[in-house]
């Protein structure tokens, strides 16, 4: 089949138009206006990625006066059992406030006190970092006026399917195709910088419903996939992420955001059984045991608080974020007056932004490729979080516009990507086959029958080979229209993303994170063996094979007494006293 393809040539181009990304795209051409810069989005970036509705708050800010960078670096070091790049973690903590003052003038509007000053409220276990943003729903309104102002070139309804790499081992540009017409694009670049989200379509929901997600269901692992197929290390994919969530419904119940106004997760007795609401695989581990206990189910509870909070709290939630959580509670029959709220364990994925699994980036985005950087829930940098993904997103930004000047075009391999063309238009070609939502239902389902964690390592194995087994079926994948054609692609990353999970997960032969990492058949912790980063990366045959990393020298050790702090969140029962 003889394919014509596109080609298009630009310095900088950005993937993904949710948060990293169109703050990636600002700073490249605010660093060097002379620069040609797109962002591309396989949806539209007035409503894309995970803050497409808005955000009720910042999870982590950093400001002068409730915390330091050193505070924050120890908590989150604790938080993630050990296992970070404290270097990272630093260049996020040393540009939050910044940060936080610049999406200030542009008009997001954060909560502040009768004085001015913003504020800042307690969740996390030791320090203050929880801001609240009362209009988060702006959030992409105001980022996509900045985007114009900037004169950055934007093109939607593209799915970029592979990071292009030169001979010399840098990138050279990406492949993308239409999802309206079909066709084909090359689009050269001096440097990439991966702002795709997590993967959020990994496991299934209890309801069966493909996008009824706990992450954004668009975000389905495309940046993962095309790090690993390009060659660059992903760290850190043992550690899934895993939330508390409404039952039945695809979103949070947020005892993290009604905390700091008296609300908690509470047991069926209504008592509270874990002192700190910060997510952390250690917090859902006692929330596990609890739902699965004689206590069980966990609940929401804020049915003591006054009638004047329960409306702030319904408030912000009902309005942000999610704003069909108020009609599910109103066709559900409940009220935080009156009701606590039901809640669940959510499917799996893997995400930095929660957790800790993403693409190995170091303190200035930078991936194991020249040229290729990664910010946002992508990218690994422990419990990022929304202004992560701002803050990270600034410093690819600008690191990728510094890059930029001191490197030519890279010619990249015509024979590969008259191969990939033939890969991503194959299922047009095909009138009867799989199709895209049947071969994702069995992915999916797969992966909660054998990757769900309390993890086992026999059935772990057993997943792997029924992947193996889907692969081959993938070359009757078929789809009818390039929409259908985008899903097809999407297929593809969400398979390279749980083939990654059982790998990883396989290779670290310890439980660790709490329910993140819980090996059933390896159910003790081991810092002799397993004090390192386990890098995951594309083996001489294609493979997904694994390494290890050292962990750096700490630039703040943590305080003896705070060590295990994350280990002692459970409420002890007057009867074990």
């Amino acid at each position: 089949m003889n394919i014509k393809i596109q080609e298009r040539e630009l310095d900088i181009l950005v993937v993904g138009g949710g948060t990293a990304g169109p703050m990636a795209a600002i700073r490249a051409k605010e660093s060097n206006p002379k620069l040609s810069v797109m962002l591309i989005e396989k949806a539209n970036v007035k409503r894309s990625g995970a803050i497409c509705m808005g955000m009720d708050g910042l999870n982590n800010a950093v400001i002068p006066g409730h915390s330091t960078p050193e505070q924050y670096v120890r908590e989150i070091t604790i938080a993630n059992d050990g296992i970070v790049n404290q270097k990272a973690i630093l260049a996020y903590a040393n540009n939050s406030f910044s940060m936080i003052q610049r999406l200030d003038r542009w008009g997001i509007k954060f909560e502040k006190d009768e004085t001015g000053e913003f504020a800042v409220k307690k969740v996390h276990h030791l320090g203050n970092y929880v801001l609240p943003m009362p209009e988060g729903h702006n959030v992409k309104k105001i980022l996509y006026r900045q985007l114009k102002k900037n004169r950055v070139d934007i093109t939607n309804r593209y799915k970029v399917t592979r990071i292009l790499v030169g001979a010399n081992n840098r990138v050279a540009g990406v492949m993308a195709v239409d999802t309206r017409t079909a066709e084909v694009t090359v689009i050269k670049a001096k440097a990439v910088i991966l702002c795709t989200g997590a993967a959020g379509r990994l496991g299934l929901p209890s309801s069966g419903y493909l996008f009824g997600t706990y992450e954004n269901p668009t975000n389905a692992g495309d940046g993962y996939a095309m790090a690993f197929h390009a060659g660059a290390e992903l760290s850190g994919i043992e550690c899934f992420q895993i939330n508390p969530l409404i039952k039945d419904y695809n979103g949070p119940a947020c005892a993290y955001v009604t905390g700091p106004l008296g609300g908690f997760t509470a047991n069926a007795h209504g008592e509270r059984f874990i002192e700190c609401d910060y997510w952390s695989g250690q917090m859902m581990l006692e929330f596990f045991k609890e739902l699965q206990g004689g206590n069980g189910p966990v609940f929401l509870k804020v049915n003591h608080l006054a009638e004047e909070t329960i409306a702030t709290i319904e408030n912000i939630l009902h309005t942000n974020e999610r704003p069909s959580r108020g009609r599910f509670h109103e066709n559900r029959g409940t009220n935080y007056r009156h009701d606590m709220i039901e809640m669940h364990i959510s499917e799996i994925g893997l995400c930095s932004g929660h957790s800790a699994s993403g693409i190995w980036v170091n303190e200035r985005a930078e991936t194991t490729i020249p040229g290729l950087y990664a910010a946002g829930d992508v990218a690994c940098v422990p419990h990022n979080y929304m202004l992560g993904a701002f803050v990270y997103g600034e410093i690819a930004g600008v690191e990728a516009a510094s890059y930029c000047q001191n490197v030519l075009f890279e010619n990249y391999d015509t024979d590969y990507t008259e191969s990939e063309a033939q890969r991503i238009l194959a299922p047009l070609g095909r009138s009867d086959g799989v199709t895209p939502y049947q071969a994702e239902y069995k992915i999916r389902r797969l992966v909660n029958d054998y990757l769900q964690p309390p993890k086992v390592t026999s059935k772990m194995e057993i997943g792997l080979r029924r992947f193996s087994e889907i692969r081959e079926d993938l070359e009757t994948l078929s789809a009818d229209d390039p929409h259908a054609l985008l899903r097809a692609m999407e297929v593809y990353d969400i398979l390279d993303c749980a083939e990654m999970a059982a790998a990883a997960s396989l290779y670290r032969t310890e439980s660790r994170w709490g329910l993140y990492h819980y090996r059933v058949d390896h159910p003790e912790k081991d810092d002799n063996n397993w004090f390192c980063h386990v890098q995951l990366f594309k083996g001489s045959n294609g493979e997904k094979a694994c390494k290890t990393r050292p962990v750096e020298p700490y630039i703040y050790e943590p305080k003896e007494n705070e060590k295990e702090a994350y280990d002692r969140l459970r409420i002890l029962s007057k009867e074990m006293v």
